[in-house]
């Protein structure tokens, strides 16, 4: 077996990769992005390699990669399964292999304290492939913290050549990020870029799709064909901020990510279908109920009477942010809007319901990422 660097060339999908102690790990913001805000939610989530992979051009028949995983726990919630590596072989699912080891991070909902378990690396072995030139992508976990310890094949290996397809550089929440999606391949984000032949960077954060300006910078100074956000129930299950500051906000994020993107396709999306906040406003809590029966579920904790005050649903958001659009379009032609009830509306709810009330499971998001993919790519 042959041991490689790992090399940022090797990635995809990434802002940038830091060296630590054990390994090498992807970031999906920026160090100065990261730096201008404390958020341990945040922190987490962004390191959670969602469409970050490994791609490159071998004839080995083994590969194999050290992880070092860190999984999030919280106490008296129902753990997530192990996290899943997709190996893809000249763009097709070829393997899948859970992860194992690591360290794991215990959070206290009620309190915010954690404690940390350590472990170590665990490897994850694909063999038995063609002996033939083939583009291999490996790509990580979408909700576990993910340190790349080493890379080790067969044969030699060479980094995917980049520029053969566009850039699509996305923004939105937990369900932009994976969510319940099967495996890191099959979040809806890359089944619509597989679909529409697009290279897709997934800066989908889960819990702080906040219009950060931070995040804007990010996208603005990100190399990006096509640039979508996706805005709406991170703001409403955090109960973050009200109308006067919201439509202030979304013109501020546009018009950072258009400093950096003039003329490139620019695409609004409302929010998904979530009937617990479409006319109810946050804050969202775990259903305390659903816990002690060992299910995760959500529920709305605000008062519809004070979106009269101000307070933000899905509701709102989409007609205010329907509006934005209309007005900002008139001198944008490449800036348009996607209502959310197109990718998943009321009427998908009663055969597609949320599981926990507020994310979609695995189906779902591959309906959703075809849909995305005919509305923007103009996919089949």
């Amino acid at each position: 077996m042959i041991t490689h660097p790992v090399e940022g060339g090797l990635f995809r999908g990434l802002a940038e990769l830091e060296q630590t102690e054990s390994g090498w790990l992807p970031h999906r913001l920026p160090r100065a992005a990261r730096a201008q805000c404390p958020d341990p939610q945040l922190a987490a989530v962004e390191a959670q390699p969602s469409g970050v992979r490994l791609a490159f051009r071998t004839r080995s028949t083994v590969v194999e990669v050290d992880l070092l995983r860190t999984r999030t726990v919280l106490e008296g919630v129902p753990e997530r399964p192990d996290g899943t590596v997709d190996l893809l072989i000249d763009g097709g699912l070829a393997r899948q292999a859970a992860t194992s080891g690591g360290h794991t991070l215990l959070v206290d909902p009620a309190t915010g304290l954690t404690t940390v378990e350590h472990g170590s690396a665990a490897t994850v072995r694909f063999a038995g492939l063609a002996a033939q030139e083939k583009d291999v992508e490996i790509w990580l976990p979408h909700y576990e913290r993910t340190e790349v310890v080493a890379l080790r094949t067969d044969a030699p290996i060479a980094p995917s050549p980049t520029g053969r397809r566009r850039v699509w550089l996305h923004h939105g929440s937990s369900i932009s990020q994976g969510s319940n999606a099967a495996s890191p391949s099959t979040t809806w984000p890359a089944v619509a870029a597989k679909l529409g032949g697009v290279e897709v960077i997934n800066l989908g954060l889960a819990g702080s799709a906040m219009l950060d300006p931070f995040t804007a910078r990010a996208m603005r100074d990100t190399p990006a064909d096509v640039v979508s956000v996706k805005i709406g129930i991170n703001l409403v299950n955090a109960d973050l901020m009200r109308l006067r500051a919201f439509e202030p906000a979304v013109h501020g994020f546009l018009d950072t990510i258009r400093d950096g993107h003039a003329g490139v396709p620019l695409l609004v999306v409302g929010p998904l279908y979530c009937p617990i906040h479409e006319h109810t406003p946050g804050p969202g809590a775990f259903d305390q109920s659903a816990l002690a029966a060992g299910q995760v579920r959500f529920r709305a904790t605000g008062d519809p009477a004070e979106t009269s005050r101000g307070k933000l649903t899905l509701s709102v958001i989409r007609e205010r942010l329907a509006h934005i659009v209309r007005s900002r379009a008139e001198d944008d032609a490449h800036l348009d809007y996607l209502d959310g009830h197109d990718l998943y509306g009321p009427q998908d709810f009663a055969e597609h319901p949320l599981p926990d009330n507020l994310h979609p499971d695995a189906t779902t998001h591959q309906m959703i990422g075809q849909r995305f993919a005919r509305h923007v790519f103009s996919a089949p």
